[in-house]
């Protein structure tokens, strides 16, 4: 995957410069053989384990623990970035997460959360068409995880396509067969489609 950057200037105060110093540092950390979050042995047992609980505070518990894992990686900065983007995105500063989740998926092309990331905050901003590109960027890496696939099937459900959010949704449930956001959008697609077709 072709290691580009943005120009920036690695010195300067205020709010930005936290994330800015690091950005900084990561070409160099980049050369190092890192393993990326998907990658984790543990993340074998938790599947097995979502695939059969139904208790709704296990399954929760379950879930977070694979997205602990996903958001795990051995270079520190990068977790600092996911955490300074996601802050950043909920605070609706979206070129300020742009340019942070963009530099991780330059430096860290194998960190499944990076695209991730960037598919939400895309989504967020109306660019749907980038978001399915960095949705599907993630499933390359990591093909079971929940949150992409979601994200997938309801930006195809916005675009109106309502065969390829049905895809999604049902690969979803594959995975992750109890949960109730993925069983509703799936009735709601299906719902959607019989209207169409009446």
């Amino acid at each position: 995957y072709p290691q580009t950057s943005i120009p920036l200037v690695c010195s300067g105060s205020g709010a930005s410069a936290r994330f800015t110093k690091l950005i900084c540092g990561l070409s160099i950390s980049a050369t190092l053989n890192l393993h990326a979050d998907q990658t984790d042995e543990r993340l074998s047992g938790l599947f097995e384990q979502l695939s059969r609980v139904s208790n709704p505070v296990m399954l929760r518990a379950t879930e977070n623990r694979i997205w602990e894992i996903w958001l795990e990686h051995e270079n520190i900065d990068v977790q600092r970035l996911v955490t300074l983007g996601t802050e950043a995105m909920n605070r609706r500063q979206f070129p300020e997460a742009l340019l942070i989740f963009s530099q991780i998926v330059e430096n860290f092309p194998d960190f499944a959360e990076g695209w991730n990331k960037r598919a939400t905050l895309y989504y967020l901003v109306g660019n749907t068409d980038a978001s399915i590109e960095d949705i599907k960027r993630a499933l390359e890496l990591e093909p079971r995880h929940f949150g992409a696939l979601s994200g997938l099937g309801l930006v195809y459900l916005q675009q109106g396509k309502l065969a390829l959010a049905e895809e999604a949704f049902l690969q979803l449930i594959t995975i992750h067969p109890n949960s109730p956001s993925a069983q509703d959008n799936l009735r709601l697609v299906r719902e959607q489609r019989a209207v169409n077709v009446i």
